[in-house]
């Protein structure tokens, strides 16, 4: 694999570099490194949707066919690195890189000319029913039921851990169309209309006291046949497909180094008691080294599975590996802001946001006032998305062949 850029990658970074030092304004970037959370608030994150979209880089994962850039794995790993480095809010991935691509690979024509172009626009803000209270990991075994009634389904049923729910227009459900078949094979992708009176929405506070999920109720609510993705029965094989977007369809490792060379800034300033900077304590400077080499190996990895889809190769299951040095190292990672800040990282402000003018002053620091709660939150990444224990098993089983 040849990681030195070619004349014309050099090219296109420059350019991504000059849009984001004219276009990305300085309150989306304090907005983004004052959010704790996985997923930055609509009123941020849209705003940065909006002006990447004018600029027609919105669907930079798209192909090109469908409304995307077109671009290759190699400029899509540079465009988030860029991002990433300049402190860009992150999009939305539950509609941007989770749903449109299962609607522009298994929707009809009908299908993505209606819901793609709302997905650019905002008009559709998507979130993902899939955990159930009784079905977490364990997706097989939902409950949610969907019966046909004629040209519509009649939905009864609960999701839980359903992020930006409270925002959402929309939901991508897997729901149960068959009950007496095999549990896989009774499974259907179905999209709900979030604005419609069968649809009850109950917010759940992390340990932070970020309100970012929800549990979902659905009381006779109404989808209608045409807002099936696939056959009925596809929704188990669609969903495997959904999850290794989620797990190998983004690239972690450029925000772990940004955010890893934001604490090796801060800690050229932060005291260490005995007079000094705490940057300068070697077991600090070692400590952090460790960190950023699994940040650099995880990087490696994920520019091989870039090589492998510029081949044309799927991700494959080796998205589980990404999926689990990831979640380990952003942990790592926020421990670290913790322990840079001490007692000062301890504050756990109720008040949200923690950017904006009214945003409550901080003790010590903005970043300290974020170290708390961004720990707190960062406890769900080896659990959403497909816990660091299934991963594990799904790496000995399909990678190392066990």
């Amino acid at each position: 694999m040849d990681l030195a850029l070619s004349p014309q990658d050099e090219a296109f970074r420059d350019e991504v570099r000059a849009f984001l030092a004219e276009n990305l304004p300085a309150r989306l970037r304090e907005g983004m490194a004052a959010s704790p959370g996985v997923f930055v608030e609509p009123d941020i994150g849209q705003e940065w949707q909006a002006i990447l979209n004018k600029k027609g880089w919105l669907a930079y994962q798209w192909p090109k066919a469908v409304g995307g850039t077109g671009w290759t794995p190699v400029q899509r790993y540079i465009f988030e690195k860029e991002c990433a480095l300049a402190g860009a809010p992150t999009l939305t991935a539950l509609s941007l890189k989770l749903l449109a691509p299962v609607v522009y690979t298994f929707g009809t024509a009908e299908q993505k000319a209606r819901i793609l172009p709302r997905i650019l626009t905002g008009e559709d803000y998507w979130c993902q029913g899939f955990s159930e209270p009784d079905s977490g990991s364990d997706l097989a075994s939902l409950k949610t039921r969907a019966v046909r009634d004629g040209d519509r389904y009649i939905v009864n049923g609960s999701k839980i851990w359903t992020t930006h729910a409270h925002h959402a227009n929309k939901i991508f459900c897997l729901v149960r169309t068959d009950p007496n078949g095999p549990k896989q094979s009774g499974i259907s992708f179905l999209l709900i209309d979030m604005k419609q009176p069968g649809v009850t929405v109950r917010p759940i506070l992390t340990l932070a006291g970020d309100h970012e999920v929800n549990q979902v109720f659905l009381d006779n609510a109404v989808a209608p046949v045409s807002d099936r993705i696939g056959d009925e029965g596809d929704g188990w094989m669609i969903a495997k497909f959904l999850l290794e977007n989620e797990r190998g369809g983004s690239c972690h490792a450029p925000r772990l180094l940004a955010d890893l060379e934001a604490i090796e800034r801060a800690a050229r300033e932060e005291p260490d008691g005995d007079g000094g900077a705490l940057g300068d304590k070697a077991a600090w400077r070692r400590r952090l080294a460790k960190i950023r080499l699994e940040a650099l190996s995880l990087e490696m990895l994920e520019l091989r599975i870039l090589a492998d889809l510029a081949k044309g190769r799927p991700p494959g299951p080796q998205t589980s590996l990404t999926k689990y040095l990831a979640s380990t190292i952003r942990q790592d990672v926020d421990l670290l802001w913790m322990d840079l800040y001490g007692d000062a990282g301890l504050q756990l402000e109720a008040a949200r946001p923690l950017y904006g003018r009214n945003a409550p002053p901080p003790p010590h620091s903005r970043d300290a006032q974020i170290a708390g709660p961004r720990y707190l939150n960062s406890r769900a990444w080896t659990i959403f998305g497909g816990t660091n224990e299934v991963q594990a098993g799904i790496i000995a089983k399909t990678v190392l062949e066990l």
